[in-house]
């Protein structure tokens, strides 16, 4: 019976991607219709990403009164409630209510099922994970496509991807007693029963480092896919719709770069991981600068993209091995936090850059968070070791 769960789990990474990328895809056909700036789709967005950073916070206190397959079950049934919400909206201001829920429900289950895949599965299994994350992403905007190309309404995309995920709520709450077979004995909560506070969190050798190196990745990731599109058109002079191409490939190259990723786990050991990412991160950064021809700085962008690919799975699957499994939920909850707080804030910031002096300084804004995150690990590493 426990043996059911792993494919169940696969299935929920799958539903946490299908929500991140449902947004942007739909958005050009939705503002003409609610009657707002194209600029408001900000402002839901931030709405989603501040319920994320507060259930993410408090993830440790839920997945301990609840346990993680309570968790993961009642997150996606809000997430499903808040797409169904979103499908029967006319106006922005119940677009704003529903994001309540959807951000709320996002941020837990994201930090509930990493710590739990963390302490009960292999490193491969976090990158494939991810990979079907990615998948996630992927097939949202397939799906909202093909209903506006068909000539339906924005309404009737979002009520599709909210019936998988109501369908896949349903699997979990079945599932419940696989998830008690497994962690009976097991689960981080019956080490330590005591709910760690933020303070004591911050306390923790290593946690600050690798709260500030999630946030550098997290921010080098949004800012590459959000911006790179943009800096190879105003700055290298690449046609907008080769760029557009390119940055597609840059989500491409994280998917299939986590799939891959999953087969070089079983040689090389997460900090190996990081720091093999982090090292085609540099090489594609490298070519984003040097002078030349455009597939240098083309080539460079899919290196990014490659290189982001391991570090993420990899830093959430060392989480344990570094602070202890009875203090990984809670560490992972601040990770998780300081993710989306990097994901809020320096995609914005760039674009204040770019716009007030040059968007040709986008590469050397990927090599500051690069380098950063690079110090904060090596930190994380050298402290915790000692412990």
């Amino acid at each position: 019976m426990v043996s059911l769960l792993l494919p169940i789990i696969y299935v929920a990474f799958i539903s946490l991607g299908l929500p991140d990328s449902l947004l942007g895809s739909a958005w050009p056909s939705m503002y003409p219709q609610l009657g707002v700036p194209v600029s408001y789709a900000g402002i839901i967005s931030m709405i989603i990403s501040l319920g994320t950073i507060i259930s993410s916070l408090n993830s440790d206190r839920l997945t301990r009164a609840l346990g993680t397959g309570k968790v993961t079950a009642i997150s996606v049934g809000m997430t499903a409630a808040a797409l169904f919400g979103f499908s029967v909206s006319g106006q922005f201001w119940m677009l704003c209510l529903w994001a309540i829920p959807y951000g709320l429900g996002a941020g837990s289950v994201d930090a509930a099922l990493n710590n739990y895949v963390a302490l009960h599965y292999e490193s491969r299994h976090m990158s494939w994970l991810h990979c079907m994350w990615g998948i996630g992403t992927m097939i949202s905007p397939m799906v909202m496509g093909r209903v506006l190309a068909g000539g339906g309404p924005w309404t009737s995309g979002y009520r599709y991807i909210a019936l998988f995920q109501i369908l896949l709520s349903a699997v979990l709450f079945f599932s419940l007693p696989l998830w008690q077979g497994r962690t009976a004995g097991t689960d981080a909560e019956a080490v330590l029963p005591q709910v760690l506070s933020l303070g004591q969190v911050f306390r923790l050798p290593g946690a600050r480092e690798v709260m500030l190196c999630f946030f550098c990745y997290c921010a080098l990731e949004t800012t590459a896919g959000l911006w790179a599109s943009s800096y190879l058109t105003l700055t290298k002079g690449v046609a907008a719709g080769t760029a557009a191409s390119f940055a597609s490939l840059f989500y491409i190259g994280i998917t299939a770069g986590r799939a891959a990723c999953g087969f070089l786990t079983l040689k090389f050991n997460d900090t190996q991981m990081i720091r093999m990412g982090q090292c085609i991160l540099a090489a594609g950064v490298l070519a984003l600068l040097l002078p030349g021809p455009q597939v240098l700085a083309l080539s460079g962008l899919v290196l990014v993209g490659l290189g982001c690919a391991p570090i993420y799975p990899s830093i959430i699957h060392s989480t344990p091995e570094h602070f202890g499994a009875d203090k990984s939920q809670a560490v992972i909850g601040i990770q998780m936090a300081s993710a989306y707080v990097g994901n809020l804030a320096m995609p914005p910031l760039f674009g204040l850059l770019a716009n007030n002096i040059t968007p040709a300084l986008f590469p050397f804004y990927l090599l500051a968070l690069l380098v950063f995150m690079v110090f904060m690990h090596e930190q994380l590493v050298r402290k915790t070791s000692r412990c």
